[in-house]
């Protein structure tokens, strides 16, 4: 399923360009020295790879709660059915807001971005990709469902990694070229989007049935425990 992280990243980094595209396109990179404008975008994308990173270390570690009491196959499959849901039926999320203290720190969070993106420090570009990775994203969200079903906290966190390395590609472009998907083009990937998510909440439910299909639907470690011990005997 790692593979559903890097498709989640290529795919969902057209979307990211609408939200986070703006925030790329502002960064105080050097335009007049190529080598250090270079290495102020890896700083930026850096940062957002850390972000991503803890986030997933820490969804994977829940993840890995589950698997140890033996609800991963379940859990797997109500993510599943989420992804679903929230493609389906987006209307029912929308409504749904957030606590007053998540809106206070992401409010914080955007004004800490502002103030960061008004500077030129060495660490300024890194700073700016690490709280840009904290920003709301549905796709992000996404990620970190992925990441929920994995067996543990470094999965969990590689699964967000490889999510965040799928969007530097696009994202870079667009720091240099600005904003070069318009057209059919885009509109034809923002409608591809939602059908990849219910494709791969989908697998995540065939994952979750153990049906013994290799690498995509294996049987539950316990069913081949048994099936090992009858053998035996």
């Amino acid at each position: 399923m790692l593979l559903s992280a890097i498709i989640f990243g290529l795919l969902g980094s057209f979307h990211c360009i609408g939200m986070c595209g703006p925030i790329a396109f502002m960064l105080p990179i050097d335009r007049t020295n190529k080598t250090k404008g270079f290495f102020q975008i890896l700083s930026y994308h850096l940062g957002r790879l850390f972000t991503y990173s803890f986030i997933g270390l820490l969804f994977g570690f829940l993840g890995k709660g589950f698997y140890l009491f033996g609800f991963q196959q379940q859990l797997s499959i109500l993510v599943g059915v989420l992804m679903i849901v929230v493609i389906l039926f987006p209307k029912i999320f929308q409504k749904l807001s957030l606590s007053k203290s998540i809106s206070k720190i992401i409010l914080k969070v955007k004004n800490s971005l502002g103030a960061e993106l008004k500077k030129k420090g060495n660490d300024t570009f890194f700073t700016i990709g690490f709280l840009n990775g904290f920003l709301p994203c549905g796709l992000v969200y996404m990620a970190v469902f992925g990441a929920l079903t994995t067996s543990n906290a470094f999965t969990g966190s590689f699964y967000m990694f490889l999510f965040g390395l799928g969007t530097i590609p696009l994202m870079t472009a667009f720091v240099y070229l600005g904003n070069f998907t318009k057209g059919n083009f885009r509109k034809n990937i923002q409608k591809a989007i939602p059908v990849l998510v219910v494709f791969i909440g989908v697998l995540f439910i065939v994952r979750g049935l153990g049906l013994g299909i290799p690498y995509v639907s294996p049987k539950p470690v316990l069913e081949l425990a048994s099936e090992a011990v009858k053998v035996c005997h």
